[in-house]
């Protein structure tokens, strides 16, 4: 049974922190994911930090078993030492179904809870699995003395969970925002792709014929996303839910002009930010998901010369009416709250 919207925002353990009322939003154009089990990878976390809105310490699947306990082990050292700027630190644990899951929770939380932003749980089948989670964060940071609630942020992986996206994101006053999974969702629904987010040359539209003996003749074609339905589904859900949506990964790390266009798709339908597995996807990302200058400059345009938002303008021969104001609004909102962080794009943005 769902709680009750009384009850929705008492702490669910004698000494947790109250839940947030709202979900603190900050840039997180980029979630980028290293292994805290890897030395190198571990040096680089200060310099990255600099580039990055977030970096996420991965526990899962891209962790080899015998080094589970390393990395997470990896995690707190850096959560301890490492000077991580403005940068957000998440992690993602190990699946709920998973032996290694509660201790990532149990030591994450007790050791380094006070620095930590976001858990981001696998594989989430439905709100249960956020109530759990939920429940045992709680239990900890009481535990822990830890003083602001941890988020939690939801991998959409399994046909399940997208059947059941909307209750996922109404689970819990924790919930900051979903991500899509799009290999674990593809072998889920017995989808015939083996590729890590994306297109597929096979799934496509071709245009009508021209006359009854041109079938056979060649006749263009036209890529089409494999994940359209999905993430829109998903940005419906998250902005019911007051919370944000997010891209997952793309895998094909040498095809930066197919990864700029999968992440400026998911930008446009209304994602906030996106995975980067190499540092070649951090600037793709931060380009993708901060406007065009041109954009902004538009939209303060639009603003101004609509005066109080009411009525309609004619603005270079394109109606801009009360509508056209609140799309400028959040271009406008999203530009100043990076250009605070960003001297160049607030030199770009001239804010």
């Amino acid at each position: 049974m769902p709680r009750t919207p009384k009850d929705f925002f008492r702490p669910l353990a004698v000494g947790a922190p109250a839940p947030l009322r709202e979900v603190p939003w900050r840039p997180s154009r980029m979630i980028h994911f290293f292994d805290p089990s890897n030395p190198k990878m571990v040096a680089k976390v200060p310099d990255i930090a600099a580039k990055v809105d977030v970096l996420l310490g991965n526990l899962e699947d891209a962790v080899q078993a015998l080094n589970k306990e390393a990395a997470r082990a990896g995690l707190v050292e850096v959560g301890r030492t490492a000077d991580l700027g403005q940068a957000q630190l998440w992690t993602r644990i190990n699946s709920l179904d998973s032996p290694w899951a509660l201790d990532d929770l149990t030591t994450l939380v007790t050791e380094i809870g006070d620095v930590l932003d976001v858990v981001m749980v696998p594989k989430v089948e439905g709100p249960e699995d956020i109530h759990y989670v939920d429940r045992l964060l709680a239990q900890l940071e009481a535990k822990a003395g830890v003083t602001r609630p941890l988020q939690v942020h939801a991998i959409l992986e399994t046909a399940s969970g997208v059947s059941r996206v909307e209750e996922i994101c109404q689970a819990s006053p924790r919930m900051q925002g979903i991500s899509l999974g799009p290999a674990d969702l593809a072998a889920d629904r017995r989808m015939k792709t083996t590729r890590v987010g994306g297109g597929h040359p096979g799934y496509l539209v071709r245009e009508d014929p021209t006359g009854p003996d041109a079938i056979d003749a060649p006749r263009a074609t036209f890529q089409q996303d494999l994940w359209h339905y999905t993430v829109a589904r998903m940005v419906d859900a998250c902005a019911q839910a007051g919370i944000y949506p997010y891209y997952g990964p793309f895998g094909d790390i040498k095809d930066v002009v197919a990864c700029e266009d999968q992440f400026r798709n998911a930008y446009l339908l209304g994602c906030v930010g996106t995975w980067s597995l190499h540092p070649v996807q951090i600037d793709i990302a931060k380009r993708v998901f901060s406007p065009e200058p041109s954009e902004v400059a538009w939209a303060k345009r639009v603003v101004e010369e609509m005066g109080d938002g009411t009525g309609a303008v004619m603005i270079d021969g394109k109606m801009q009416d009360d509508a056209s104001v609140k799309q400028c609004k959040v271009v406008l909102q999203l530009a100043k709250d990076l250009a605070e962080r960003d001297p160049d794009l607030k030199e770009a943005y001239a804010l």
